[in-house]
């Protein structure tokens, strides 16, 4: 059974049935989905339904984002599947994936860019505060699919302890080549929090998919 399943989803901002687009929000290890829809009031994008599920345990998978796979298994895969009917979800409210936002924080942030790449097309944006795709070293992401000019958002600190920034600066590279619009947010120090300039940055992406203003 999938346990992020049985789990509660948050909702905030516009209604489903009556936005301007959407945004699905992951939180971080330990953290919950209340944390993500504080985080979307600050965004101040009116026209937005927040989606923010909960994972079991608080946590997504159970080790850090960089070790073997298979440590993390079978909940990676249970989580990219909550994922993907969250999504489905959307769609089925008339939400064309061009209106739709991908938005997760550290251990959602990795499992927002994993999902992404795994389900590569053309959303209205992706942010990945503080993560990097998932599996060791030395890892390569060769899936179909192509974000056609998908604005993406990809901060965090150089020094953090949990995620190291050579797969902060792969996540980046992994994306471009895979046709995304890619702005950066890294700042020196290793604190593991979400900086002025990132927020900022989703705004901008929040409000340009609602049509408030132009990409």
């Amino acid at each position: 059974m999938n346990v992020h399943l049985a789990q509660p989803v948050l909702t905030a901002g516009a209604p489903l049935d009556r936005c301007r687009a959407a945004a699905i929000l992951i939180h971080g290890r330990g953290g919950a989905p209340d944390q993500m829809i504080a985080l979307a009031r600050m965004f101040d994008a009116p026209g937005v339904a927040y989606l923010a599920p909960a994972a079991a345990f608080q946590s997504w998978y159970p080790y850090r984002f960089i070790e073997p796979v298979e440590r993390n298994q079978p909940y990676l895969d249970y989580a990219l599947e909550a994922y993907h009917v969250r999504v489905q979800e959307a769609l089925a409210h008339g939400i064309p994936l061009h209106r739709l936002v991908l938005i997760g924080f550290s251990q959602g942030a990795c499992l927002t860019a994993e999902y992404a790449v795994r389900n590569a097309a053309r959303y209205g944006g992706i942010v990945i505060f503080t993560g990097g795709l998932i599996g060791p070293e030395g890892t390569t992401w060769n899936y179909p699919g192509n974000f056609d000019g998908t604005p993406v958002v990809i901060g965090g600190a150089e020094q953090d302890a949990w995620v190291p920034f050579w797969r902060a600066r792969e996540t980046v590279e992994v994306f471009r080549r895979m046709g995304a619009r890619v702005e950066t947010h890294f700042y020196p120090g290793s604190s593991h929090e979400i900086s002025a300039e990132e927020l900022a940055a989703a705004q901008a992406i929040l409000r340009a998919v609602t049509g408030e203003v132009k990409e």
